[in-house]
């Protein structure tokens, strides 16, 4: 038999109808009666076919093939899709975004500053929700023996079906003190226990329902009543660079004027350069990505430190309302951006860039820590084995001094030297290991 090419698959053949109405039904013509046979005799039936034919002029429409579960795919939409089977594996982002949305997302946010930058207003203008309801205000009395304290708020928030469980961790006290040295320490200590629960969680028998309180990000508030960074400031942040994303902020932005406020961003980037602080790096964009997301990255970079304003009140100007603060001169919208960086702060940190925070923590602060940690336990390790040997030495000398001694030093001399030859090469193998995450770490910052 010759070969026939079929231009569509089998699957999208219509099934055979024999129905005379049906539009790729096949047409036959009438055969002529013979003369001298009664056209009244019924015809014989025929018998059915062995293989049934169909035509290929008339492919499946699209409204009936089978169809996607994901309904916004369909793998027969494309023309080089026609002759491929359907599997499921397309699904698996649904299936992924789905078990995600059910679990719900958790989100650590610090801020730490000195008091009286407007810290607690902002936080409750980024997230229109208020997290210091009961909070008291010390005096000045009490100021003076006032210590760093860390206080966590967390509340559970709901967008269009999206949980949030938000944790903010406050500092007051921070930076008020007379002497401010090492201030920040209380803070370094918290993030670390934060990383040390973690992987105690982490390397337990239980890991599946693990609580991240980690710190994703740290808003740091920079006085604008000054000319650039205090010393408190520039030791806070080099103490906690490595451990946690840091993002600077001008607090109270409507203080400076526009040639004040240009200035003073210029003269805290080049402090920040100079220092050699590593704040929280907006991620590159990729070559094959949209225009207006690298000019989005782009003002964001140079928006740094973004310039702040934060307001509980509404005010009403103009027939409408929004958040601001109201002064005998005008009226400064907080989320105008020609008064302040509030949108684009708030967008950077919820809508577009907090996953990439929380990545950056996980990959790259938590993932020092844990090295670190893991080195600790491997040099207390060799240093166990080493001591345990020289008991175990110190004890076979006792027990076999009556032996000459001569033969007995020859040969426990020789096993010493072989386990220190042992132990120097473990060692040197740690210390290669230090050098290239060091090294790795500076690459990448």
């Amino acid at each position: 038999l010759p070969y026939i090419q079929f231009p569509f698959a089998m699957r999208d053949l219509p099934p055979v109808s024999h129905s005379a109405g049906h539009p790729c039904s096949p047409k036959i013509p009438p055969r002529a009666n013979p003369a001298g046979l009664n056209s009244q005799i019924p015809p014989l039936p025929m018998r059915s076919p062995v293989v049934s034919q169909v035509s290929v002029d008339c492919p499946l429409s699209p409204a009936s093939r089978p169809r996607s579960p994901w309904g916004r795919f369909d793998p027969y939409d494309s023309p080089e899709d026609q002759d491929k089977e359907y599997v499921g594996f397309a699904t698996l982002p649904n299936q992924v975004h789905r078990k995600t949305v059910k679990k719900g997302f958790t989100f650590t946010l610090m801020v730490a500053g000195e008091s009286g930058l407007g810290k607690s207003t902002l936080i409750n203008s980024l997230f229109l929700t208020d997290l210091y309801k009961d909070r008291k205000v010390p005096n000045a009395e009490e100021r003076i023996s006032q210590t760093v304290d860390i206080i966590r708020h967390t509340v559970s928030i709901e967008e269009k079906g999206i949980k949030l469980k938000l944790s903010i961790i406050d500092t007051p006290g921070f930076g008020d003190a007379i002497n401010n040295t090492k201030s920040w320490r209380h803070v370094e200590d918290y993030i670390d226990h934060q990383f040390e629960q973690y992987f105690r969680d982490e390397s337990g028998l239980n890991r599946k329902n693990i609580q991240d309180n980690r710190v994703h990000c740290l808003l740091y508030f920079v006085s604008p009543f000054g000319h650039g960074l205090r010393p408190v400031d520039v030791g806070c942040m080099r103490a906690l660079h490595e451990k946690v994303n840091i993002i600077p902020l001008l607090a109270k932005a409507d203080s400076l004027t526009h040639s004040e406020l240009h200035r003073k961003k210029m003269k805290i980037r080049e402090e920040i350069k100079e220092f050699g602080i590593n704040i929280y790096q907006f991620p590159e964009c990729d070559s094959d990505e949209d225009e207006d997301l690298k000019t989005q990255e782009r003002i964001l970079q140079d928006s740094i430190p973004f310039a702040v304003i934060g307001s509980n009140i509404q005010v009403e100007s103009k027939g409408r309302k929004f958040r601001g603060r109201s002064y005998p001169w005008g009226v400064v919208e907080v989320e105008n951006p020609a008064h302040s960086d509030f949108l684009l702060l708030r967008n950077m940190l919820v809508r577009t860039h907090m996953q990439d925070l929380k990545d950056v923590t996980r990959e790259m602060h938590y993932e020092n820590y844990r090295a670190q940690c893991i080195q600790n336990m491997t040099l207390m390790m060799v240093q166990e084995k080493k001591r345990s040997l020289h008991e175990r030495f110190q004890a076979g000398r006792e027990a076999e001094f009556p032996l000459p001694l001569a033969a007995i030093d020859t040969e426990k001399e020789r096993q010493i030297i072989e386990k220190d030859e042992e132990l120097r090469r473990m060692q040197e193998v740690l210390d290669r290991i230090q050098e290239q995450m060091q090294h790795s770490q500076r690459g990448s910052c």
